[in-house]
C-alpha cells in the first residue's frame, strides 16, 4: 500500500522540482494510482483557472494534467503574485485576499498555514497518494521561521522528502551536502534520498562522486536524471529565453518582456512553432523588425506601460504599425493598447490614470473583483476558427473598439477588439494561440499563409510521457516505492 505523501524539495529554484513531481504524477497514474499534486505556497506570475473558479500556479495545472485531473484550488492553496519588488497579491484557495509586503505576509503565515492544511486534509481523504512540491530551497535560513513552503510544512504534515539538485548549474555535491547540513536533525532525518537532475555526459565519471555523497551523508542517490532537450512543459515563472535557429521560418515574431510580465506561457506555441522566428525583447534592447509584435499580460499594467515607454518601445510600435506590421495584446497588453488605463482604487499601485498607446478606441477601469473563468469560442478571423483559453484580469474595458470584437465566446459574449485597419487585435483571453485552429488562423493573419499545423496540447501530452519514461528509467524505483510505502 502506497504511503499517502512524498515531498520533492530542491537545493535551489529551478532545480527540477516541478518537472519531477509532474513525472511522478504521470508514472503513478499509469500504474493505476489515484494521485494528486500539491504545492503549499507558490510565488509565480503564471497561473491557471481551476474547475472550482479560482487560480493556481501554472506548474500545478501541468502536474494535474500529468495526473489526469482538472486543476483545482486545493492543489495550490497559497499563491503569491508579485506586484512590486517588495509587495505581492496574496491568493488563498484561488481567490484574492489582499496585497501584502514581505513583512506583513510573514505575520500572516500562520493563517496561511491553516488554509494549506485544510487543502492538504481534503486531498489526503480523496487520493491514494499526494505528491508535494517545495518552493525555492529549504535551507533559506532567513525564511525558516513560520515556513509553510518546505520543511515547515513537511514537519507538520509528517511527509517524507527527497532532495533534487541541478548538476547543469555546477556544484551539485556542494548544493546537496550544504543544504542537508543547514537543516535541523529532525529535518535531516526526513530526507530519504537525493535525485540529481539534468545530467549529460559519461555517467561513469560521476559515479565516484555519487559513492562519496552516499558515504558522506548516509542518504541514497535515488537516480540521475538525463538532460532532456526540447521538452514542451509550461514554465512555472521564468521566461524561456533560449532560441533555436529556424531556417524555414515564415514569420518573425517579437514579444515584449516587461518587468511584471505574466502568463508568458501564452507565447509558447509561437516560440516553439517550427516556422516562427520568435524572440523576447528585454530591457535595453531595440524592438527588431518583425511581422508580429505581441504585448503579453502584466501584473502591474500601468507601471509596465511606463517602463515600456522608457525603453523607447512606444515609438517603435508606432513605426511597426506604419510599416504594416501586426500587433496582438493579451490581457494587460490589450489594456495597454487602448486610450487610457484608470486605477481609481489604487489596486496596482498609486491611484490614478495612465495614457494608453492609443491604437484601440477603448479605455480600461481596474476594478476590485477579479474575473476568473475558462472560456471557448471562435476568433473573428476568416473561417471563424475555434479557440479555447481562460480569463484572469481586474480590468473592465469599454469603448467603440469593442463593436468589432476579436473573439465570440460561447453564449454569444464578445471579447476584445480588432482595429478598423485590421492591424491590431486585443483580447482578455489567455491561451489565444493554444488551439491549432486559432494558431493557424492567427499566423495567416500575421502573414504566414499555409503554416504547418501544430497541436501543442498533443505535444504537451507526448512530452509528459517522454519525461515520465526518462524519470522512471533513471530512478531506483524499488527505493522510491519503499519511501512511498513508509520504508
Amino acid at each position: 500500500m502506497l504511503r499517502q505523501s512524498l515531498m520533492v524539495q530542491g537545493t535551489t529554484s529551478d532545480a527540477g522540482k516541478s518537472t519531477l513531481v509532474a513525472a511522478l504524477c504521470r508514472i503513478l497514474k499509469r500504474r493505476g494510482v489515484s494521485v494528486a499534486p500539491f504545492k503549499p505556497q507558490n510565488m509565480a506570475l503564471n497561473s491557471a483557472v481551476t474547475e472550482d473558479g479560482g487560480e493556481i500556479g501554472r506548474a500545478q495545472a501541468l502536474q494535474a494534467l500529468a495526473a489526469g485531473l482538472p486543476p483545482h484550488t486545493d492543489f495550490n492553496p497559497v499563491l503569491l503574485k508579485p506586484t512590486t519588488d517588495r509587495k505581492a497579491q496574496v491568493i488563498i484557495h484561488g481567490q484574492v485576499l489582499t496585497d501584502l509586503d514581505a513583512r506583513d505576509y510573514h505575520e500572516y503565515k500562520p493563517r496561511a498555514m491553516a488554509a494549506v492544511m485544510a487543502s492538504w486534509e481534503r486531498l489526503l481523504s480523496k487520493y491514494d497518494c499526494v505528491l508535494v512540491e517545495g518552493a525555492g530551497s529549504p535551507a533559506e535560513i532567513n525564511l525558516r521561521d513560520r515556513d509553510i513552503a518546505n520543511m515547515g510544512f513537511a514537519e507538520v504534515a509528517d511527509c517524507p522528502v527527497i532532495l533534487v539538485a541541478d548538476i547543469d548549474r555546477g556544484g551539485v555535491f556542494a548544493h546537496l551536502v550544504g543544504t542537508l547540513e543547514l537543516l535541523s536533525p529532525s529535518e535531516q532525518a526526513r530526507v530519504k534520498g537525493f535525485v540529481i537532475n539534468r545530467f549529460r555526459g559519461d555517467i561513469g565519471l560521476l559515479e565516484p562522486g555519487l559513492k562519496w555523497l552516499e558515504e558522506r551523508t548516509g542518504k541514497p542517490v535515488l537516480g540521475v536524471l538525463p538532460y532532456l532537450h526540447g521538452l514542451f512543459l509550461d514554465a512555472e515563472d521564468a521566461i524561456a529565453t533560449s532560441t533555436v535557429e529556424k531556417r524555414g521560418a515564415k514569420l518573425k515574431v517579437a514579444a515584449l518582456a516587461y518587468p511584471r510580465v505574466s502568463n508568458h506561457n501564452d507565447l509558447d506555441p509561437l516560440r516553439l512553432h517550427p516556422e516562427v522566428d520568435f524572440s523576447w525583447v528585454g530591457p535595453g534592447q531595440a524592438l527588431p523588425a518583425a511581422d508580429l509584435v505581441v504585448l503579453p499580460g502584466s501584473k502591474a499594467v500601468r507601471a509596465d506601460l511606463e517602463w515600456l515607454r522608457a525603453q523607447g518601445w512606444e515609438k517603435a510600435l508606432q513605426r511597426h504599425l506604419r510599416y504594416g506590421g501586426k500587433v496582438v495584446g493579451l490581457c494587460g497588453g490589450y489594456q495597454m493598447l487602448g486610450q487610457a488605463i484608470h486605477d481609481p482604487l489604487g489596486l496596482e499601485g498609486a491611484a490614478g490614470t495612465t495614457p494608453g498607446l492609443g491604437v484601440l478606441e477603448c479605455e480600461t477601469v481596474l476594478e476590485q473583483e477579479k474575473q476568473l473563468r475558462n472560456v471557448a469560442g471562435t476568433l473573428a478571423l476568416p473561417g471563424a476558427p475555434a479557440m479555447a483559453g481562460y480569463e484572469i484580469h481586474l480590468g473592465v474595458t469599454s469603448g467603440p473598439a469593442l463593436e468589432t470584437p476579436a473573439v465570440r465566446l460561447e453564449g454569444g459574449r464578445p471579447d476584445g477588439a480588432v482595429s478598423a485597419d485590421g492591424q491590431v487585435l486585443g483580447t482578455y483571453c489567455h491561451g489565444l494561440f493554444d488551439h491549432p485552429d486559432a494558431l493557424a488562423a492567427l499566423l495567416a493573419w500575421a502573414g504566414a499563409e499555409e503554416a504547418e499545423r501544430v497541436d501543442f496540447a498533443a505535444r504537451r501530452e507526448a512530452d509528459l510521457d517522454r519525461l515520465a519514461d526518462a524519470v522512471e528509467g533513471a530512478l531506483d524505483w524499488g527505493r522510491v516505492e519503499a519511501i512511498l510505502a513508509g520504508g
